[in-house]
């Protein structure tokens, strides 16, 4: 897995300190806003959820579960900044997972729009283009980690 530059780290951690203490308010704007941005996603909530719509997706226990698990996705890496590696297991198993479930590749960068916009609403003037920068830099790890995941995944379905 790549490292990321000092700089980078320290602006990932500044931004996190806060948000980080509110993950679930912060997950349901980013969610909100993956679901303007690509509304086919809400429907593979379906199978384990009664989501007719967006509000009644979000509001509903377990989709409140399945957004506390990936804001501390979110929060795992930011604490493993210093070592990433440690990580590409539960990644790679998270890729997997994500592609058993109909979940493609070209989402990932939608979800990383939408964590990024979430950062914004939630940062204000605090949210410069370094920080942006820096947090694309540790997404583009995490996914590169989870799509080969997500790869390996297919192969075994294909065998």
């Amino acid at each position: 897995m790549d490292k990321l530059m000092e700089k980078d780290k320290e602006l990932i951690r500044g931004s996190w300190e806060s948000l980080g203490k509110n993950k679930v308010p912060h997950g349901m704007i980013m969610f909100s806003r993956l679901f303007e941005l690509e509304p086919a996603l809400l429907g593979l909530f379906h199978h384990n959820t009664n989501c007719g719509s967006t509000q009644d997706c979000l509001a509903s226990p377990e989709f409140l579960d399945h957004v506390t698990k990936v804001m501390l996705v979110v929060d795992a890496a930011v604490n493993h900044l210093d070592d990433l590696l440690s990580l590409e297991d539960f990644l790679l198993n998270l890729g997997r997972k994500h592609q058993a479930v109909g979940v493609d590749t070209q989402s990932f960068a939608v979800v990383g729009e939408s964590l990024l916009y979430m950062l914004q609403c939630a940062l204000g003037p605090s949210y410069t283009a370094p920080l942006r920068q820096a947090w694309l830099n540790m997404y583009g790890v995490v996914v590169a980690a989870m799509s080969r995941g997500w790869a390996k995944n297919g192969e075994r379905k294909a065998d």
